[in-house]
């Protein structure tokens, strides 16, 4: 991981801040074990008009992550910092085809956890039963696996499958997430992954499953809005970082 000791020195306040976050979400997804080694990827646009964005440098460990490890590229791909990493090829086309085309989503989340492939396998997809699931399913979309995502072809394809949603299942594949903050990606992302992990523990019972109302599942956006008292994933944002600091304070450096 070539870790530049001076990225602090050569950006902006508001940049170390993202970073800073940003590092602090791989901290947290490897934390709850939704990370896959290296395989996974988290991105923030960086603020300014310069359309970059940050990433992690590829062969690194989530619980690796700082904030000045991070890779800050453009959405040609062009790496706009010194440094001896690169980033997964597979990650830059998912998050630069993402961000050029959503000027309203500032972090996008991709992961493959467990359950998320098994319910991304899944003919349905994620089911309305359980409170869990109302959140994401009001935002949701799906896109066909079409093989690693290595080829720009499929950018259009992406996007216009994910359209103005928050929450997409990529079928066969795994789960993402967009929010206009870090901790938007991430509480949707903490509330999609806990949907498919109770449904696949509901599914195990063999049972018939109820499913909500549809009426029900229309309004959640409003009840959303009314549980984290307007304030969205910055709720609870503040506490998890509590947390990291107690336990390991380096996502910070």
């Amino acid at each position: 991981m070539g870790t530049n000791a001076d990225v602090r020195l050569e950006v902006s306040d508001a940049e170390w801040q993202v970073r800073v976050d940003l590092a602090a979400c791989y901290r947290i997804i490897a934390m709850y074990g939704w990370d896959d080694l290296v395989f996974t990827h988290i991105s923030a646009r960086v603020p300014g008009p310069e359309e970059h964005f940050l990433i992690n440098p590829y062969g690194c460990l989530f619980e690796e992550i700082t904030a000045s490890s991070l890779v800050k590229v453009n959405l040609a791909g062009d790496i706009m910092l010194p440094t001896s990493d690169v980033v997964n090829p597979a990650g830059f086309v998912i998050h630069s085809a993402i961000h050029a085309a959503r000027h309203d989503v500032m972090c996008v989340l991709h992961t493959h956890s467990k359950a998320g492939v098994a319910v991304s396998a899944q003919a349905h997809g994620l089911l309305p039963i359980s409170q869990a699931s109302l959140f994401p399913y009001a935002t949701l979309a799906y896109h066909d696996y079409e093989g690693v995502a290595l080829k720009d072809e499929e950018k259009p394809r992406l996007v216009a499958d994910l359209g103005n949603n928050n929450a997409l299942i990529l079928r066969n594949h795994g789960l993402l997430t967009t929010g206009a903050t870090i901790a938007d990606a991430f509480l949707m992302m903490y509330v999609l992954e806990t949907a498919c992990q109770t449904q696949l523990l509901a599914q195990s019972g063999g049972k018939e499953l109820i499913q909500v109302a549809p009426t029900i599942v229309a309004g959640i956006q409003a009840q959303a809005e009314q549980v984290t008292r307007g304030l969205g994933g910055s709720l609870v944002w503040p506490g998890l970082l509590r947390k990291l600091d107690r336990l390991d304070r380096t996502f910070r450096d």
